[in-house]
C-alpha cells in the first residue's frame, strides 16, 4: 500500500522544493528519525511510520541506543537500523512513541541528550501517546501546548513544563503531539497535510482505508464511564506511577 503513495513528496521550508528532491546531485534530504526503546508501544510507531513512508521520498531511520531488535511492551520486536551515533545529524522529523517503557526513558541520560541534540535542528518534533513525556523530560515541551495519553496528560505534562490539551493531535509551533496509541494515525495524516497538502493526506487515508467505526464508544474516560475507567486505571497504574516519579525526579 505504501508504494502507491511514494510519488508524493513533503515540502521543505524556503527555498521551496519537495522533500526528497535534491538541490544538486550531491545533496540529500534530511531523513525522518523515529526512536525505538525497550517497552515502547509498537503501534505508536508502526501506524505513523506506515503512512509517512508511503507519501515521502525521504528515508526513515529507526533509532535506538544500539542497532538490532528492540522489544516492545507486548513482546513484538522492531529493528533499529541506526544508533545514536549513526543517526543523521539533521532530521526533518524527530519522532518519539510512548509505551510502558516511558518512565525509564524519562530518566535515560543518553536518550534525552540524543533528543535534545537532534531537536535543535529538526523541522518537526513529534510524539504519540506517552512519548510526549519523554520529550518533556528532555526539556523540549517547556511552554508548549501538548497532549498525551489521557492517564498522564493532566497529571504529568504540567510537571514537565507543558500546557496539557485534551485533543487527539496538538500543533504548537514546531511541536506535534498526539494522544494515546490510535491517535498516531490521526497524527500522521495531520502532519502529512501540513507538509504536503490536504489532498495528499486524503489520498493516504483512502489508500489505508482509514474509516474507523469502533464497536464501542469507550475511547475516552467520559465515553467509557466510571466502571470501565477504573478497570483501565488499574491496568495503567504502573505506568502512571512511574511517569509521575520520573517527572518528580527531574524537578
Amino acid at each position: 500500500m505504501s508504494a502507491a503513495l511514494a510519488a508524493a513528496a513533503l515540502l521543505m521550508p524556503q527555498p521551496v522544493r519537495a522533500l526528497g528532491e535534491p538541490r544538486d546531485p550531491v545533496d540529500r534530504p534530511a531523513p525522518i528519525a523515529m526512536l525505538l526503546y525497550p517497552g515502547m508501544t509498537a503501534l505508536d510507531l508502526v501506524g505513523p511510520q506506515s503512512l509517512l513512508a508511503g507519501i515521502t521520498k525521504v528515508p526513515i531511520q529507526l533509532v535506538a541506543r544500539r542497532t538490532g531488535p528492540v522489544e516492545s511492551d507486548t513482546g513484538l520486536a522492531l529493528t533499529a537500523t541506526h544508533d545514536f551515533e549513526t543517526c543523521a545529524s539533521d532530521v526533518s522529523v524527530l519522532f518519539v512513541p510512548g509505551g510502558d517503557g516511558t518512565p525509564a526513558q524519562m530518566r535515560d541520560a543518553p536518550t534525552l541528550a540524543f533528543l535534545r541534540d537532534r531537536a535543535a535542528r529538526a523541522r518537526w518534533i513529534a510524539s504519540v501517546c506517552t512519548g510526549s513525556l519523554i520529550l518533556g523530560a528532555a526539556g523540549l515541551l517547556e511552554g508548549y501546548r501538548a497532549t498525551s495519553h489521557w492517564c498522564v496528560r493532566e497529571a504529568v505534562l504540567p510537571r514537565l513544563g507543558a500546557i496539557p490539551v485534551d485533543a487527539r493531535v496538538v500543533f504548537d509551533r514546531d511541536r506535534v503531539t498526539a494522544a494515546g496509541v490510535s491517535a498516531g494515525l490521526d497524527f500522521a495524516l495531520a502532519l502529512a497535510a501540513r507538509l504536503r497538502g490536504e489532498d495528499h493526506a486524503r489520498t493516504a487515508q483512502l489508500v489505508a482505508e482509514y474509516a474507523p467505526q469502533p464497536p464501542f464508544r469507550a475511547g475516552t474516560p467520559a465515553e467509557a464511564g466510571p466502571d470501565v475507567t477504573r478497570a483501565a486505571d488499574a491496568i495503567l497504574s504502573g505506568l502512571i506511577a512511574g511517569a509521575k516519579s520520573a517527572a518528580f525526579d527531574r524537578r
